[in-house]
């Protein structure tokens, strides 16, 4: 860089990857002083929490300095790389934040909660009155699914291993269920 007459502060995005790659200290600098609020904001945003987010972050350009080297220029800028790894990482530690797994027997009396209580009628606006209505006309197996996947965080393959079904059968009932939703959604707004 240097010898081109240029600072790391001023090196294109590539060449400061390619800096981590090499090892070199001023590059690898230059490079989180570049992406750091970036990467911070994603994840902030992502888990709410500064904490947390900050640990995101330093896992982020762990990650990025682990597998610069798989980078590919043509996917995309090394802006959207690191931010997909920034939110990929922050999904994974809402994921493993849960506090506990939800119970298949004890979904169909949460599922009724969600669908239809006063209370919940009393407190939520319209729209998500119309989603609790929405999600209550479904076949109950899809209601099952798009519920755990949705308002739970679970994955096609929680959501298959807690139904006992085949993972195709869970994401086809949570796809299902979303469009239906969403049909009825649409529907109702044009009313």
């Amino acid at each position: 860089m240097r010898r081109m007459g240029l600072s790391p502060g001023q090196a294109p995005d590539e060449a400061l990857l390619t800096g981590l790659t090499t090892g070199d200290p001023e590059l690898a600098v230059a490079f989180v002083r570049r992406f750091q609020r970036t990467v911070f904001g994603v994840a902030l945003a992502v888990l709410g929490d500064t904490q947390l987010a900050e640990d995101v972050a330093q896992q982020t350009f762990e990650r990025a300095w682990r597998h610069a080297q798989v980078y590919d220029p043509r996917r995309g800028s090394v802006r959207s790389w690191l931010t997909a790894i920034a939110h990929n990482l922050a999904i994974d530690a809402v994921r493993a934040r849960r506090t506990s797994p939800i119970a298949p027997e004890d979904l169909d009396a949460l599922l009724g909660i969600v669908t239809e209580t006063p209370e919940r009628r009393a407190l939520a606006d319209d729209r998500a009155e119309r989603v609790r209505r929405a999600v209550a006309e479904l076949p109950r197996e899809q209601a099952r699914a798009l519920v755990m996947a949705g308002v739970y965080g679970m994955t096609a393959r929680e959501v298959a291993d807690a139904e006992d079904v085949p993972l195709g059968t869970a994401k086809t009932r949570i796809r299902t269920g979303t469009l239906k939703v969403r049909a009825l959604l649409e529907a109702a707004e044009k009313r």
